[in-house]
This record gives C-alpha cells, structure tokens and sequence, in this order.
C-alpha cells in the first residue's frame, strides 16, 4: 500500500468509521509484532465490526483505482 493511500485510511478510519486513536494504535502495535492488514488485525481484535470491515475493504478496493 502507498504511503498516501496509507494515511489516507487512517484518517477514513478516524473520520468516517470513528476508529479511536487508541485502537489504531492497539492495532499497530500488534501488526508490529504480527505483521498484517491492519484492517484484520482491527478485526481480530475486536477493535471493528465485521460490518466496518467489508466498509474499510469496499473504500480500499475504490481508493486504489
């Protein structure tokens, strides 16, 4: 994933789905250990619905055309 594309989830995450700071950063510190899609490891953890999941999916499938 390109660094813009990379912010630019992190702030659809903030913005439109009101992901935390802190769960992003729960979620990081994991995937540093356990490297991985960010958006799974939220998941994972419980950190997003399953509906915000298809959500995040569906906006990095229209972000990267």
């Amino acid at each position: 994933m390109a660094p813009s594309t990379y912010s630019r989830l992190i702030r659809f995450l903030q913005e439109d789905l009101a992901i935390s700071a802190a769960s992003l950063g729960v979620a990081l510190r994991h995937r540093e250990q356990d490297p991985g899609p960010l958006p799974m490891i939220l998941w994972q953890y419980g950190l997003i619905t399953l509906e915000q999941l298809e959500q995040i999916y569906d906006w990095l499938e229209t972000a990267q055309l």
